[in-house]
Parts: C-alpha cells; sequence; structure tokens
C-alpha cells in the first residue's frame, strides 16, 4: 500500500508539467489564448515562505473555459468562464495533488468544488521535529506523542464554497475608487485513511488536531488597488480567515474544539515585472487560553486533556511573517 501512494504522488506531481506554460495568479496576472479562440491554457509557479519552520512550492495548470458569454457587450457575463486547476505542492514534509473546478456565471460571484490528496514524512529540522503526516495521540501520562512514518496514510479532502467579490470602481468609475471586497466560504469532508472516528491527525506540520468529519472555511478581504503609477506597490488590503470543526465528539467544548479559529493579517501585492508578483503578510492568530497548559511552558499537555478557561477563552497573538512569491514564464 505504501508504494501505491508513493507511485500516486509522484504521478501527481509530474503530469502538470507537460502542458503549455503561460500563468495566472488569482486575478492578480495577466492570461495568454493558446491554439482554440477562447480558451485559456494559463499556469503558474509559486513559493511560499514564512517566519515558522514551514515553506511550499506549487505549481497550477488552469483550463479556463468561456460559458454563457452571450455576445460579449454586457460586462457582467463577457467573461462568464468555467476554470479547471490541476496542481500540485511541496513542503518540507508533505506532497499533495489538487483537482479543482471553478464556475463564474457573473462578474462578482464564483462556485468551486474540487478534492485534494496527499501524503508525507517527518523530518528533524534545527532540533525540533516536523510531521507531515501521522497520529497525535496520548500517553499513559496524558502527554501528547507522536505515531507514524512516511507514507503510511493518505490524507484527502472534498470541498465546495462560493466566493463574492465587489469593486467600487464598477460604481463609481475612476483611478482612485478601487476599493475592493472579496469573501469565499467553504464546507469540506477531510480525513485520513488510517484514522479512526475521534482519532487526531497531523497535516503538513499543524497542531495535530485534525480528525476525519466536516469543517468550515471562510475569509473576508478588503483591499484598496492603487492607480497605475511607476510604483511597485499595487494594493493594500487586510484579510481574516476563520475555521470551524464539525466534529461529532462529546465533551469537545471542554478543550475549545467548537470555537472558531480566526487569523487576522494586513497584506500587500507588490508587481515588480510582469512576470514577478510579491505578496508579504504579518498574520495574527487566536489561541486558547487553557488552566492547565500555557504556550511555552507545560505544552506536552495532550490537546483534548486541557481545560478551557471559559471565562477568558481566548486571546489574539502574533502568528507569523509569509511571503508569496509568483512567477509567470
Amino acid at each position: 500500500m505504501k508504494k501505491f501512494f508513493i507511485l500516486l504522488l509522484v504521478a501527481a506531481f509530474f503530469t502538470p508539467a507537460v502542458f503549455a506554460q503561460e500563468e495566472e495568479h488569482a486575478g492578480v496576472v495577466g492570461s495568454v489564448e493558446f491554439a482554440k479562440p477562447g480558451v485559456q491554457f494559463i499556469s503558474e509557479l509559486f513559493l511560499q515562505l514564512s517566519s515558522l519552520p514551514e515553506a511550499k512550492i506549487g505549481f497550477n495548470q488552469h483550463f479556463k473555459f468561456p460559458v454563457m458569454q452571450g455576445d460579449g457587450s454586457n460586462p457582467l457575463f463577457k467573461n462568464n468562464n468555467i476554470d479547471l486547476v490541476v496542481s500540485t505542492e511541496v513542503t518540507p514534509v508533505s506532497l499533495d495533488g489538487i483537482v479543482k473546478a471553478v464556475w463564474e456565471p457573473i462578474a462578482f460571484l464564483q462556485f468551486s468544488a474540487g478534492s485534494r490528496f496527499g501524503s508525507g514524512w517527518s523530518i528533524n529540522l534545527f532540533g525540533g521535529d516536523l510531521y507531515g503526516v501521522g497520529f497525535n495521540l496520548a500517553d499513559e501520562n496524558g502527554e501528547a506523542k507522536y505515531d507514524g512514518s512516511a507514507f503510511d496514510a493518505l490524507n484527502w479532502r472534498v470541498f465546495g464554497g462560493g466566493l463574492f467579490q465587489f469593486d467600487l470602481a464598477a460604481l463609481v468609475p475612476g483611478d482612485w475608487t478601487h476599493v475592493v471586497v472579496q469573501t469565499y466560504h467553504e464546507i469540506s469532508y477531510r480525513a485520513n485513511t488510517r484514522a479512526k472516528n475521534g482519532e487526531s491527525w497531523y497535516y503538513e506540520n499543524d497542531d495535530g488536531e485534525n480528525r476525519n468529519g466536516v469543517m468550515y472555511f471562510g475569509n473576508i478581504t478588503l483591499g484598496y488597488q492603487m492607480p497605475k503609477r511607476p510604483i511597485f506597490l499595487n494594493m493594500i488590503a487586510l484579510q481574516a480567515e476563520m475555521e470551524m470543526y464539525f466534529y461529532d465528539e462529546p465533551g469537545c467544548e471542554r478543550w475549545g474544539d467548537d470555537l472558531m479559529r480566526w487569523r487576522l493579517a494586513p497584506v500587500l501585492q507588490f508587481s515588480f515585472t510582469d512576470n514577478l508578483e510579491v505578496f508579504l503578510l504579518v498574520q495574527f492568530k487566536t489561541y486558547r487560553n487553557f488552566k492547565n497548559y500555557n504556550y511555552g511552558k507545560n505544552e506536552n499537555v495532550y490537546y483534548k486533556n486541557r481545560e478551557l478557561d471559559t471565562l477568558n477563552p481566548v486571546t489574539m497573538k502574533f502568528y507569523r511573517v509569509a511571503a508569496a512569491i509568483v512567477y509567470k514564464f
């Protein structure tokens, strides 16, 4: 079974490389049409870096098909399309493949659905262990322990979501009126193929509090797009992300598993050349306050054995500085 996972992931990593190479990044860079008029083959390569011991490199291949555009005279429908995306992502401890379809029926609305699958391994970096796959368990003393080996399971997810976006310049034309709002909301089911009900597992060296089940993710971004001037700064934005687990586990409110998790960040987008985009953010997130646990002190207490401070359940603290570098070729 382990050999099968390895072959499957290697195939997912190399398959997109055979397609034509041009790129677009989430509405930031342009696109080029190939062969059949109106159909776009778009490629993108990106690198994510962080102040945490994490990094990610990825490749996306888009296939955009025009759908329900009419005669092109109505700006609300002239860019309607279905975007099929095949992606691969690699971190120091994981390898993933993603397949997604995005339907844009009108200029300000998108619907998406897809699946993600991958596996990983563990490494020791700068004196600390990083877990790409494996279980987060409690030992006989009630402390956390890791159990797993390289490629011993497949982490997978299926998801569906919707995005709404708006640019004030559509109502108030002008170079200085590009105040943009974007919000995305998603419901997904994720699982580890070895996990049973109630067993917690790691994914890309996170907190190891994942379990097979349904979760919600959303984000809201408010930004201002700079006028076209000879400066590198293209957009300034504020972004809020939220996650909530819907795992059916009795007593999960005792360690705060039923609480919404928030991440907040100012974001800067730079356009240095037609081929190079850079995004910078400083991210803060909510941490749960426990009566029998403190970050930086007794961190070995297994998370299900912690007791939430219900009078002061969460606090907002600095999380990380991160950058995304996008290069088109």
